[in-house]
């Protein structure tokens, strides 16, 4: 379970996060929205544990991200934004390593990857220098980085950017079967209709500031809206409108 109490962020005189609170417990798919630069991916990097909040806290399962960031890293797999892989290695190498990384036994690693090729199907390109990789082979070897070491939190910043239909739906039936698994997900995304697919729970983000934090039913109803985009942008012009 991921808890958020009321952080905020700021770089210079930008205010990127203006005391946001959220909860996102395990057995749900919650979605963070919000419009370019609302401070989604400023929240989700003080989950990763790369930035520090200025105020507030976040735990992952309890461990708290600043005082107790080690533990808290152990308990999650992260897709950043546009996440970089090593281009001279291939992408078995780069989910090793990742499992290295993340302390699993060296004796366990070999069928720990081969398990997680075999269930992202990127068996094809496994023994590829990931160098030229089209967007959806990247994403896909860097999804299996964030879930090589099997964490019970999954946090994921606009994982279907950049994929084709096909590899959207399989990204799509993977996150239900992490749902299914009784993990929390939580990720960020611009497209409705991948919200309204997978989402139990959204938290609208705008200004820095939550617009919005309901069930997928709930926002419908508080907003007035039956279509989950027209809701999107009834909550976000109600902040701006503050």
């Amino acid at each position: 379970m991921i808890k958020v109490e009321g952080i905020h962020k700021s770089f210079g005189k930008v205010h990127a996060v203006r005391g946001v609170s959220f909860d996102a417990p395990d057995g749900k798919i919650t979605g963070l929205l919000g419009p370019n630069g609302a401070g989604k991916s400023t929240t989700l990097r003080v989950l990763y544990t790369v930035l520090k909040p200025d105020q507030g806290s976040a735990s992952i399962d309890g461990a708290d991200v600043v005082t107790d960031a080690l533990e808290a890293r152990k308990r999650i797999g992260a897709l950043p934004h546009g996440a970089g892989l090593y281009p001279h290695l291939t992408a078995r190498e780069n989910i090793a390593y990742f499992a290295r990384l993340c302390g699993l036994a060296k004796a366990e690693i070999d069928d720990r990857v081969d398990e997680i090729i075999r269930l992202l199907e990127i068996g094809d390109f496994a023994d590829r220098r990931t160098k030229g990789f089209s967007q959806g082979q990247r994403t896909k070897v860097s999804l299996a980085r964030a879930l090589v070491h099997d964490p019970q939190n999954i946090l994921l910043d606009e994982p279907s950017n950049g994929l084709d239909v096909m590899a959207t739906r399989s990204l799509r039936e993977l996150i239900l079967k992490l749902k299914d698994d009784g993990r929390c997900v939580l990720f960020s995304s611009h497209v409705m209709q991948e919200v309204a697919a997978l989402c139990d729970d959204i938290c609208i983000i705008a200004n820095g500031q939550v617009a919005i934090d309901d069930s997928v039913a709930g926002i419908r109803e508080r907003t007035g809206c039956e279509d989950l985009e027209e809701a999107f942008v009834r909550a976000i012009l109600m902040v701006e409108a503050e």
